[in-house]
């Protein structure tokens, strides 16, 4: 039975350094850590790279060991994810300082359920009030008229030449070459001052016209929506445990019924049905049930892929002389 340390900081800025002082005597005595470094807490603990690794090298028995619960979950759907995860695991969680000290989270009797789910969310109330905060120190500082952001490419002047210029009509990428900066960033300019207001493609020429048309038809040949039945099961993970994108799209979804289950009917770029599987895969893989709603689910997002792809050219000329 084994000590393993987890440590998070949720942006490049910050550092590891107060957890590692709270975790020093585990360190000393040589307890192996996982970093998640500049990780967001909305990331779920299950899909974070270091996490995992801790899952797939921990054994029956073993503690995981945080310096405070924020670290590792600041939501309610994340611990829920989690704590099933961990107890099939017979894996033990302990928090190293502060009032949870002395207690088990990953603990499977219903006091610690109740007193973890508050936990979770009260990090959950403080991490969406330190998002509140910081949107309105944004919108302050905007109203003094400061600048956000990284240094503007053009100054004022430039601005106005450039839209002025392109309204006279000057294509994208000649204004791009002219100004030393890239197609996108002429592109933003002229959003910003309402120069492209209706991005149609009819209301363009030369360049812009067909620059337009190469990214879109990339784009839709890149990432095609597809549509797939996702399993009752997995669709019922993700609701919970998944990114906004993944849940919009089930949401959006029609549901089926088969039998005594049902599948929830997805048409969703192929992106998105990947992003499905890799974000439930951790957790359906710890029952039967799991497992099976995990390969048909897979199976047939393989399939619609494959459906998707272009077909053959025509075959070519035998040279029979």
């Amino acid at each position: 039975m084994a000590d393993r340390l987890y440590l998070r900081h949720s942006t490049d800025k910050q550092t590891d350094a107060r957890q590692k002082h709270a975790l020093a005597a585990l360190l000393a005595a040589g307890a192996p850590a996982y970093e998640d470094p500049a990780t967001s807490s909305r990331v779920l603990s299950l899909n974070r790279a270091g996490f995992k690794q801790l899952l797939d090298e921990a054994a029956v028995g073993d503690t995981v060991r945080i310096a405070d619960a924020a670290r590792l979950f600041r939501s309610v759907a994340d611990i829920i994810a989690l704590r099933p995860v961990l107890i099939r695991r017979g894996l033990h969680l302990r928090v190293e300082s502060g009032l949870l000290s002395g207690i088990d989270l990953a603990s499977d009797d219903p006091g610690t359920k109740m007193m973890v789910s508050v936990l979770a969310a009260v990090l959950e109330f403080q991490r969406d009030m330190i998002s509140e905060n910081t949107r309105e120190g944004v919108a302050a500082a905007e109203a003094a008229g400061k600048t956000l952001g990284r240094p503007a490419a053009l100054d004022q002047d430039q601005v106005v030449e450039l839209v002025e210029a392109y309204r006279e009509g000057t294509a994208v990428k000649a204004l791009a070459r002219e100004y030393g900066i890239a197609p996108k960033t002429v592109r933003r300019v002229l959003d910003t001052a309402g120069a492209r207001a209706v991005p149609d493609l009819s209301a363009l020429d030369g360049d812009d016209q067909d620059d337009v048309a190469d990214r879109q038809k990339q784009a839709a040949e890149a990432d095609p929506a597809v549509v797939v039945d996702v399993p009752g099961l997995v669709a019922e993970h993700l609701l919970v445990a998944a990114d906004d994108a993944v849940r919009q799209a089930l949401t959006a979804g029609q549901t089926i019924r088969r039998g005594q289950g049902y599948s929830v009917r997805v048409t969703t770029p192929v992106s998105v049905h990947i992003a499905m599987i890799d974000q439930s895969a951790t957790a359906l893989m710890q029952t039967p049930a799991g497992r099976k709603a995990h390969r048909i689910h897979e199976k047939r997002v393989t399939s619609a892929r494959l459906d998707r792809r272009p077909p053959p050219g025509p075959p070519k000329p035998v040279d029979l002389m």
